[in-house]
């Protein structure tokens, strides 16, 4: 697997011998890119989520050599609305779903850890209640749902810069501008800011009713200096994380299963 390892793991590209191969030399963690498809104001494609999950998963591949999965390109976009053109969503159920059937099988094969690296926020619910069902089916799991604002403090410090509740905002066109120029129409990108409105209230409200254009925060501050600096960033936080990982053990050894006498 040596030749294999210089470059990202890629799951779809692995031949059943490899993936095999793989699993006897130790690696039993992969990598799940967790994404959407929903709209992203008028400066990047609805493919933006999903874009920056794939994108940090090979880029940590190439550093760890743990496989990524194909991703999961449609997410949790409900409060998107039906506004703007673009939006795809599921049913939080539906992700729950397909992430246990998922690692059902990657559990059958020898792989028991599983980080989620999830783009997109409105995800972050159902895969959390995916990990629980995880962890109450199988004794032996490892299983995390990492949301990418949050590996790390200085990772959410860019995030969070230009709005608390931020959308498309400059941290997520910086990024587009740095690893995946076809997702940006620069034209566009001076005329998008859109200014948080959830400060103070008491209800969280769908898009439609925060803001303006689908953006929330300022993407005319964005710069491919700054998604390279942040990108860099997120590659190695990462893969401290998953270094860490492949390694871990629980603290107790006691099973879910077994009630004390």
């Amino acid at each position: 697997m040596r030749a294999l390892e210089q470059r990202p793991l890629l799951w779809q590209n692995l031949t059943w011998e490899e993936i095999a191969c793989l699993r006897r030399s130790g690696v039993d963690l992969c990598l799940l890119p967790a994404g959407a498809t929903e709209q992203h104001g008028p400066q990047l494609g609805t493919g933006m989520d999903t874009c920056t999950a794939v994108k940090l998963c090979e880029a940590v591949s190439r550093e760890t050599g743990v496989p990524v999965l194909p991703a999961l390109s449609y997410g949790c976009s409900l409060g998107h609305s039906r506004r703007w053109p673009g939006t795809i969503a599921l049913q939080p159920q539906t992700i729950m779903n397909t992430v246990v059937e998922i690692y059902d099988w990657l559990y059958g094969a020898g792989f028991k850890r599983l980080i989620i690296v999830n783009g997109h926020v409105g995800n972050a619910a159902p895969l959390r209640c995916a990990v629980d069902l995880i962890r109450s089916r199988f004794d032996d799991a490892f299983i995390r749902a990492c949301n990418i604002p949050e590996i790390s403090p200085r990772i959410r410090a860019e995030f969070f810069a230009d709005a608390e509740d931020w959308h498309a905002n400059a941290a997520e066109t910086s990024l587009m501008l740095a690893v995946a120029t076809e997702q940006v129409r620069a034209d566009k990108i001076a005329a998008s800011d859109d200014e948080d409105r959830t400060a103070g209230l008491v209800f969280t409200h769908p898009v439609n009713r925060t803001s303006l254009n689908g953006v929330t925060g300022f993407p005319s501050r964005a710069s491919r200096e700054q998604g390279e600096k942040l990108f860099s960033f997120m590659v190695e936080d990462l893969t401290a994380l998953v270094r860490r990982a492949l390694k871990e053990q629980p603290p107790l050894a006691q099973s879910y299963f077994t009630t004390l006498a």
